[in-house]
């Protein structure tokens, strides 16, 4: 049955990347040999080149794993039962579709492939937000039949309006979230709370094989250099160990690997037990839970958990697009001139990595140092994240930026999608990146304008 799905699969998406041109500029292979040459909307979800015979079978059946549903148990299909009793999505590909950027809900409307992270004041083990008490550390949206949802997030805009420096006008929506039809009675005041939308899967194996001691040397907590910025890792805990290592994935570091992040997301946002999260993702004041059958302990198996780790970590890179073009030129320089590149550094090099042995040791342009920056009170959740602050958070991957739009049909960004496009998501910009942000209020139009050209290119 497992391989039956698996050759289904490969039929789905079969490469559909456009011809491969003769002579590319290396800057333009963002993800090295790693690199997709695709603008479809399927650009994000293309394997690796340099994966060997073997895995690309595994890959598959990670994908399909990724992107089918899974069922409440019991059900005739086993290894693919256990949702709930609480949950956000049914696949992966729920929140991630086409392995690419979710959205933040339209005013009014619940969220499809956003969620909201809650929690008390103060501080737990390793440095973690303390969970609220009847509703755990995440809002779920929808719930086996019987029983209650949690509740329903609902999101309003308010309208601020500004002006860069030559008069031209520009207004950025700041989001307002609340709670309405409580499930389990009402939360502990005060709550802290924190949207998130679903990001991009590209190249995630590649960014983590980065070694630790790459991302420590771009590290300057102290700002020891006198520059304003003073990137951190995040401290988080190893799920087999316990022991507190550097974090590099979600939007606050939270996860050291890929293969823990995986496996946060199938308990967090599907009910999905596993080898590292082996408790359900509901509470003891959800008691009405507890009698809701499940799909055994775990009910991800090892071995679906390590073929979603291997879809994950080989998911190609979209190469660049219009390199040589002027204004995407004069727009790159611009992005370093201003500062930006200080954070998005352009430039990293990866390391051997157990999970995927034939990936090479070469340069890749992710426009990342996956530390955590500190982007002043605007943005500010106000809710720590193990060792992170309220308003630090992880600088996000820029390469296949430009191609949310065709992938997802939208370009709402930054970690709630309050910004609709890589202008406003530029001008939210504060603390360490205040300097960029007042830099490029007062380019010309038309260097603004090439600085969005240089970003659409990625």
């Amino acid at each position: 049955m497992r391989v039956m799905l698996a050759l289904a699969w490969v039929l789905s998406i079969a490469p559909s990347a456009c011809k491969r041109p003769e002579s590319v500029p290396s800057d333009a292979r963002s993800g090295g040999s790693a690199t997709v040459f695709d603008v479809t909307r399927d650009a994000f979800g293309q394997p690796s080149a340099w994966l060997s015979d073997a895995p690309p079978r595994t890959f598959f059946v990670g994908n399909s794993f990724f992107n089918l549903s899974w069922l409440a148990a019991p059900a005739s299909v086993a290894d693919r039962d256990g949702l709930g009793p609480l949950f956000n999505a049914r696949s992966c590909s729920g929140c991630h579709f086409k392995d690419g950027r979710g959205r933040p809900p339209e005013p009014e409307s619940p969220p499809v492939s956003m969620l909201l992270r809650i929690s008390v004041p103060g501080r737990g083990p390793h440095g973690a937000p303390l969970a609220e008490p009847t509703y755990g550390d995440q809002i779920q949206g929808s719930a086996l039949p019987g029983l209650p949802a949690e509740a329903n997030v609902v999101v309003t805009y308010e309208e601020r309006p500004g002006m860069f420096a030559d008069g031209e006008r520009y207004s950025l929506r700041k989001p307002r979230y609340r709670l309405e039809q409580l499930g389990y009675g009402a939360p502990a005041e005060p709550l802290l709370t924190s949207p998130r939308v679903a990001p991009a899967l590209v190249g995630l194996g590649l960014l983590e094989s980065v070694p630790d001691a790459a991302l420590a040397a771009l590290a300057d907590p102290g700002d020891r250099n006198g520059d304003g910025i003073s990137g951190r890792q995040n401290q988080v805990p190893d799920a087999k160990t316990g022991t507190l290592v550097p974090g590099r994935f979600g939007w606050k570091a939270e996860q050291p690997s890929v293969i823990q992040q995986c496996a946060g997301a199938l308990l967090g946002d599907m009910g999905l037990t596993s080898i590292l999260f082996a408790t359900q993702n509901h509470t003891a004041r959800e008691s009405a839970c507890n009698d809701a059958p499940n799909g055994g302990a775990p009910e991800v198996s090892d071995a679906i958990l390590d073929a979603l780790g291997l879809y994950a970590r080989s998911l190609a890179v979209p190469a660049r697009r219009s390199v040589e073009q002027p204004a995407v030129k004069r727009g790159e320089t611009l992005f370093d001139e201003i500062g930006c590149a200080r954070c998005h550094a352009p430039t990293l090099r990866t390391g051997p990595l157990a999970a995927l042995p034939e990936l090479p040791a070469e340069d890749i342009h992710p426009y990342t140092d996956l530390l955590l920056h500190d982007l002043g009170p605007d943005l500010s959740d106000e809710r720590p994240v193990f060792t992170a602050e309220g308003a630090e958070w992880r600088t996000p991957p820029l390469w296949g930026l430009g191609l949310v739009k065709q992938v997802n049909g939208h370009t709402f960004l930054l970690h709630d999608g309050r910004a609709r496009n890589a202008s406003e998501a530029v001008l939210w910009h504060g603390g360490e990146a205040l300097g960029a942000r007042k830099a490029f209020t007062v380019l010309e139009r038309q260097d603004r304008d090439a600085l969005v050209a240089f970003l659409g290119s990625l």
